[in-house]
């Protein structure tokens, strides 16, 4: 039985792509206010009489205090506009990645097949995801810090095109390859062997109720991110650094090694992993929801 579970019904890479979309509005709007405290955490001064925040908890209250809710939410227009379809394109390159391999529907994707479907999405994303974080980071950090460079994404992403060109925009690439590619594979992994897993013995996948796929999408975000954040750390302080102070990654990464420890890899754990769990499981949901509902409006996509 359980390998009749893993067995799937044929991939639609464009249901994939919608249903996905779909998915990344509702995980965005879910988890944007921690994602803003984990950047905060992140990239605040490393001396410690000019630290800002002691800890996720402190920076939430202060944001609040000074910014209001609404702080919570800074910088969150590059990222509306770009997780959706950043999303759509992630479930996209998933389901053809499985597409692919599968030959034959009613033969199960091993393990490996699967997590190197999820490889090929983070490959995918990264087009949309290392110019919108690059954005997304210069705006929080500088919301935090009180010095407003930019009037928004818009006037972000044209200010940085103009004065350093594409490449200013795609600063972070290789960090964003190496953060997204691992623990897009292990991401995906994650949330279809548990999918598998919580299904009862002669039943289908599609059949899963809605906590259990909360729980499966959820554990599958904090995996995701347990391999995902010290690369995202080094993205972070590389995006949002001026130009000329880092050489590259391997700078980058020796440099907080010196000034902060081994811990620097993982400042914004708490943020993140609260972010994780509740952003992970909306998208999975969204994206469970929405590939039912094509499946009923367009069963011959």
């Amino acid at each position: 039985m359980g390998q009749e579970r893993l067995a799937a019904d044929s991939v639609s890479p464009l249901k994939n792509f919608v249903a996905g979309g779909f998915g990344g509005a509702c995980l965005l709007l879910a988890g944007h206010p921690l994602d803003t405290i984990k950047v905060r955490l992140q990239t605040q001064p490393k001396a410690a009489h000019l630290v800002l925040y002691t800890g996720a908890y402190d920076c939430f209250r202060k944001t609040v205090s000074k910014e209001g809710l609404l702080g919570l939410y800074k910088g969150m227009g590059a990222p509306l506009a770009g997780v959706a379809p950043m999303m759509a394109i992630s479930f996209f390159g998933f389901g053809l990645g499985k597409q692919l391999q599968q030959t034959d529907p009613s033969q199960p994707l091993s393990h490996t097949q699967i997590f190197l479907s999820g490889c090929l999405a983070g490959i995918f994303t990264t087009v949309i995801v290392a110019p919108g974080e690059r954005v997304k980071c210069l705006l929080q950090v500088q919301a935090s810090g009180g010095e407003a460079r930019y009037s928004g994404p818009v006037d972000c992403a044209v200010r940085l095109y103009k004065e350093h060109g594409i490449r200013s925009v795609y600063k972070g690439t290789v960090l964003t390859l190496i953060r997204d590619v691992p623990s897009n594979g292990l991401y995906f992994l994650t949330y279809e062997y548990l999918k598998n897993l919580l299904t009862p013995d002669g039943q289908s996948v599609s059949q899963l109720s809605t906590p259990k796929i909360l729980l499966a999408g959820g554990v599958a975000g904090i995996l995701n991110w347990t391999i995902a954040l010290p690369p995202d750390v080094l993205k972070s302080n590389f995006q949002t650094a001026a130009d000329g102070k880092y050489r590259g990654l391997v700078d980058v990464l020796r440099t907080l090694l010196k000034e902060e420890g081994p811990r620097a890899l993982y400042k914004g754990f708490n943020a993140v992993f609260l972010r994780a769990f509740p952003a992970n499981a909306a998208c999975f949901l969204g994206f469970e929801v929405a590939l039912k509902g094509l499946n009923y409006a367009a069963p011959t996509w």
